[in-house]
């Protein structure tokens, strides 16, 4: 038996996320579907975190065991001719596929994960970027947002900053840089840590937009991590604006 690792690229639209549940259609259902199609044999595949239902990903991490024999390329493009042939309504593709060491674990092996948010902040609607960008149509102020997103870097209870159906057992979280880059019409909201608690990455992104607008203030920002309650911050921020960017191992 062998372990393999994949790296895989997908827009989350009309889908109910990574894992596997009864109420829609998964990205992993849809890649151990297409693996079962390809080797005859049924395996679980774990990626290396779950994304929301309409959260997309540039570079998502999975891995499976096969007891057949089957060359790495082989792999990858026999999974993309089946999701291709199975599923054509949704845009899944495998980039990359790589024998790895028995132990490796695509999910506690990370070392660091780099999550994008996009915003479009302008007066006209998106049509390209349609379900891939949040549209916003006032104009936000990305400096106040820049210095506040500086007090969310470090170690810190961001209870304030998850969901209230978030089962982690610590909201204690280490974010080791947040980046916000103005393209033109388009923010981008750059965040790293090693892990995130359900949500955290959208609550935050709700939270920075409401400071660019000034609904909120840096000084405000302050106060809300030390309160620890949900309905301090602002809004979890649509999914579709989420990118799974890269993971670090």
């Amino acid at each position: 038996m062998a372990r393999y690792k994949i790296d895989i690229e997908y827009t989350g639209t009309n889908l109910c996320g990574w894992q596997k549940q009864k109420n829609g259609l998964s990205i992993q259902e849809i890649l151990e579907k297409s693996l079962f199609k390809l080797t005859g044999e049924k395996k679980r595949i774990q990626g290396s975190g779950r994304t929301d239902a309409g959260v997309h990903a540039l570079n998502q991490v999975a891995h499976f065991d096969l007891n057949k024999k089957i060359k790495t390329d082989s792999i990858r493009d026999g999974l993309n001719f089946h999701i291709k042939n199975l599923y054509k309504k949704y845009k899944i593709s495998v980039l990359k596929c790589k024998k790895v060491k028995k132990n490796f674990n695509s999910r506690f092996d990370a070392k660091e994960r780099t999550y994008l948010y996009k915003i479009l902040d302008r007066r006209s609607p998106p049509t390209l970027q349609n379900k891939m960008v949040w549209h916003i149509k006032k104009k936000l102020d990305e400096k106040s947002m820049k210095k506040a997103a500086k007090l969310l870097i470090g170690k810190h209870d961001f209870t304030s900053f998850r969901s209230t159906e978030c089962q982690a057992k610590s909201p204690v979280k280490t974010i080791n840089s947040i980046k916000i880059i103005r393209k033109s019409s388009q923010i981008e909201l750059w965040i790293k840590a090693r892990s995130f608690l359900h949500n955290q990455v959208r609550i935050i992104a709700g939270t920075l937009m409401m400071v660019g607008k000034g609904k909120i203030k840096k000084k405000d920002l302050e106060e809300i991590i030390k309160l620890k309650k949900r309905g301090a911050a602002g809004q979890t921020a649509p999914a579709h604006g989420l990118f799974l960017y890269s993971i670090k191992y």
